[in-house]
């Protein structure tokens, strides 16, 4: 899979991007993650993306062509799936999305700054809108790594154990039980009897009741509760 993210601040990816699992994926050759700086496609000598908005409302609106320019050469070298823009007028962002995109070949994430992209942006080239949730960023930088890591993650072969993320809270719409490690018994706080047990079938079904009763006291909407 490939993860295009286009951005005016490239350095704030630099490190989310390039440790523990979306490293390891990427030097597995299971994901590739390449970051653009749209400062790179302007014609402005300053290296300028942003210009005044029509209208005279208040901050800077990113410019049409450094994002066309860009995503116009992204295409000539490969078909994209999806071209995404973040922003928190989007869709909410959920387990069902990544896992839905974690299936794509290639995809482009748009990183929004300022006061945001010039409408005709997402008019013509964005597919689709996610956001992570009802609050503003000052851009879509963290979003987009928040997003690659949610997808990278359920690539098969990126994480060791993949039970492990078919276990994750909201794959199944409840929230995940409770887990424990060793030791069985730290000063007098013990670990549930069933799970001690060997018995495979109690335990599966005590990890359901229990991701029920953490779901229905947490996450009630989950229920539709």
């Amino acid at each position: 899979m490939r993860i295009d993210i286009l951005t005016v601040m490239p350095e704030m990816l630099e490190s989310p991007l390039n440790c523990s699992i979306l490293k390891r994926a990427q030097e597995k050759g299971l994901a590739q993650i390449c970051v653009h700086n749209l400062r790179d496609y302007t014609h402005d000598r300053h290296r300028k993306v942003d210009d005044y908005p029509f209208g005279g409302e208040a901050g800077m609106v990113m410019k049409v062509q450094p994002v066309d320019e860009c995503i116009t050469q992204l295409r000539v070298e490969r078909d994209y799936d999806e071209v995404i823009f973040v922003t928190p007028d989007g869709k909410t962002f959920d387990q069902p999305t990544a896992n839905a995109l974690s299936l794509l070949d290639n995809i482009i994430l748009l990183c929004g700054h300022y006061k945001g992209i010039d409408y005709r942006i997402r008019e013509h080239f964005v597919t689709r809108e996610i956001s992570i949730g009802d609050y503003v960023l000052t851009g879509g930088e963290l979003p987009a790594a928040v997003i690659a890591d949610a997808v990278v993650r359920l690539i098969p072969g990126v994480i060791g154990d993949e039970q492990s993320a078919l276990s994750d809270s909201f794959q199944d719409n409840l929230l995940a039980p409770p887990v424990y490690t060793r030791p069985a018994d730290y000063k007098g706080w013990k670990v549930p009897d069933i799970l001690l047990s060997g018995h495979q079938a109690k335990i599966d079904q005590w990890r359901y009741d229990q991701a029920l009763e953490r779901t229905r006291r947490l996450r009630p909407d989950l229920l539709g509760e």
